[in-house]
């Protein structure tokens, strides 16, 4: 009997979420921000690299001035990033920035006026189209392209994670 309660509350330690635990967010080694995270190409062109030294060979040549792009690691001044496709190497941090962009991925996106599918339809955005990212709630981010600025739907673009909440 006191085997069958031992396992018992073993298995119960195991197999029950916590509510007190909180999931560790993972750091960067170098700039102690969070890792993932996106960010986009500050530079016109960037070479993005097998390793983190200019003596590496170039995989890869961003030319699309504010593509999103996702830093998944660090090593002193190089970030190793990937874009939409999942291609990337180490890019030199000074040619990435902080600003968010996300890109397009639905043929064309639906912006709204309001974040909710009976809004009004301002403009519909062309797939692969680079738009600012202003802010997120949990199904819906706000964009400005083009000189229009409304909400698009979260699953629709590429550059901010399923859960963020963006201010």
């Amino acid at each position: 009997m006191s085997k069958i309660i031992l396992l018992f509350t073993l298995a119960s330690i195991l197999f029950v979420p916590c509510q007190g635990f909180s999931e560790e967010v993972k750091r960067g080694q170098v700039t102690k921000l969070p890792i993932p995270r996106y960010v986009s190409l500050k530079a016109k062109e960037a070479n993005a690299r097998r390793g983190p030294s200019l003596s590496h060979k170039i995989d890869w040549i961003y030319k699309r001035e504010n593509i999103p792009l996702e830093i998944y690691a660090e090593y002193e001044n190089w970030r190793k990033v990937r874009d939409f496709e999942g291609f990337g190497g180490w890019v030199h941090y000074t040619l990435l920035s902080g600003i968010r962009y996300v890109l397009i991925k639905d043929e064309l996106l639906d912006m709204r006026l309001l974040p909710s599918n009976n809004a009004q339809v301002i403009a519909r955005v062309p797939q692969h189209n680079i738009a600012t990212l202003d802010k997120c709630n949990i199904d819906w981010c706000r964009v400005t392209d083009d000189g229009y600025k409304g909400w698009v739907l979260k699953s629709g673009i590429w550059g901010v994670y399923e859960n963020e909440i963006k201010n």
